[in-house]
């Protein structure tokens, strides 16, 4: 009885809880989840146009895209151009370090472009940059 009692000892000894790793993976995931800095995109495709001195943005979380028809889109939703420094002020809460990147189609109007120039800059945003590609 005694080698039996000895013998159910070391089985319990050698039993392994998992409940610890399994808080530690979680709240790894939460904190990874949380600081995470998501990409948004505009909601379109713009033919930009090219230029020799494009350099790439980082940072750039807050696209304004402008279509050949003059229609301005965020967050794939088409937004009217009174709604812009809105929307970007939203986003820019969301993300501090944001800047905003502004993909205006070749055949996009100065007019909207500037209008949507005004209302970043409206919004507490100064580094406002226009989208291009290499050529």
């Amino acid at each position: 009885m005694k080698q039996h009692f000895q013998n159910m000892m070391d089985e319990e000894e050698a039993a392994i809880d998992m409940t610890p790793m399994l808080d530690v993976v979680f709240i790894m995931l939460i904190f990874f989840i949380v600081t995470a800095s998501f990409v948004k995109e505009a909601g379109i495709d713009v033919n930009r146009p090219e230029a020799a001195t494009a350099v790439k943005k980082d940072r750039a979380n807050i696209l304004v895209a402008i279509s050949d028809k003059g229609e301005i889109w965020i967050n794939k939703r088409k937004i009217d151009v009174r709604a812009v420094q809105a929307n970007i002020e939203r986003l820019h809460a969301e993300n501090p370090q944001g800047t905003v990147v502004i993909q205006a189609d070749k055949k996009a109007t100065t007019e909207t472009l500037i209008k949507v120039m005004d209302a970043s800059r409206a919004a507490g945003i100064t580094d406002v940059s226009i989208a291009a590609q290499e050529p």
